[in-house]
């Protein structure tokens, strides 16, 4: 089943709240939450403020990606403000089995991502501790850039791995998502699909949602 992860990075956030409810009636069962600090990607995006503002608004699965420098030191913070799942990056200057333990001795879902450049394979092993992997469609930093064709292939690596061992792990993409893109993701192998302009740029949040969600293979 075909999951939609709407990212914030492209809401109004003057009217954030009232655009969330909407989304989240139209379908979504989860929310994207890219976490930028400026270090690791070339730009600042929002903090727990933001999440803590916005926790009422959506009921469903606030699915936190920290692109950040730092994950562990911050992982707390985001569990208090109401995290479900965190995603961090395994090209972040954070041990990545302490940072996978934390977020579970925490309660919730841990995730890892790769960015385009990172080859498919360093997931390998951390299979058998996460609930997610993401993989980066676009270089991570800004709303709105092209997909990344050559990324489908990365795709397809995980998916076996994922088939391999077992385990009911979520592949999920991000970068460029639109319905065309979304069909060649999901043909790939992938089961969560990030959109932010593409739904948050649309004159019919349910439209957008649900073209998704109802991807044909």
């Amino acid at each position: 089943m075909i999951k939609v992860s709407p990212s914030i990075l492209s809401g109004n956030f003057a009217a954030l709240g009232e655009q969330l409810e909407k989304i989240e009636q139209a379908g979504a069962t989860m929310l994207h939450i890219d976490v930028m600090d400026g270090h690791f990607v070339p730009n600042i995006s929002f903090g727990t403020p933001i999440m803590k503002c916005i926790r009422n608004s959506f009921k469903g699965c606030f699915d936190v990606h920290l692109m950040i420098s730092h994950p562990l030191s911050y992982i707390d913070d985001f569990v208090k403000s109401g995290a479900d799942l965190i995603t961090f990056h395994l090209e972040s200057e954070s041990n990545a089995v302490e940072t996978i333990n934390k977020i579970k001795n925490a309660g919730i879902k841990p995730g890892i991502s790769i960015k385009p450049g990172t080859p498919a394979h360093v997931v390998e092993p951390y299979i058998s501790d996460i609930d997610l992997i993401l993989v980066m469609t676009v270089e991570p930093g800004f709303g709105g850039q092209k997909f990344m064709d050559d990324m489908l292939p990365k795709i397809e690596y995980i998916r076996k791995l994922i088939d391999k061992s077992g385990r009911d792990i979520m592949l999920q993409v991000d970068g460029g998502i639109n319905q065309d893109t979304a069909i060649k993701c999901c043909k790939a192998g992938a089961d969560v699909l990030v959109a932010g302009s593409y739904i948050f740029n649309s004159d019919d949040y349910e439209k957008a949602v649900h073209s998704l969600l109802n991807i044909q293979l």
